[in-house]
Order: C-alpha cells, then structure tokens, then sequence
C-alpha cells in the first residue's frame, strides 16, 4: 500500500478546526483555512477520520492511483 496525497479546499474550508483537534499529526490550522503538515502521508485511519468530520467536504484523500479514499460515503 503506497502513500496517500491529501488536499484540502481553501476556497470550501471555513476553518472549523474539527481535523485539526482529530488529527493534529496531519492538520493544522492557518489563520482561517486547515491544511494538510504534509501533502503526503502513510495510510492511517486518522486522515480518513478528519476528512469523514469536515463539516464542508473541504478534504480530499487519495491513494497513489488517484481513487478517493475519503470522504467516504
């Protein structure tokens, strides 16, 4: 299992910080808009929990073929 790519939508983000206070390894918040500590990361629970918790679906996961991983449905 390869790496994940996470993004998140500034333009969609509204700065809840609800993935930041989930996942604090994989998001902080800048001013009013989370990003991701790392534009890449190993495969955990963690990240698909934060971006299942985005109030806005700000949050993107992808495995290395480009499928989504969350948010789920």
């Amino acid at each position: 299992m390869g790496k994940w790519t996470v993004e998140v939508d500034g333009g969609t983000c509204i700065g809840s910080g609800m993935c930041a206070a989930s996942a604090p390894d994989h998001f902080r918040l800048d001013g009013a808009t989370a990003v991701p500590v790392n534009a890449t990361v190993e495969p955990a629970q963690a990240v698909v929990d934060a971006a299942d918790s985005c109030p806005m679906e700000a949050i993107l996961v992808r495995d290395q073929d480009g499928a989504v991983v969350a948010p789920t449905e």
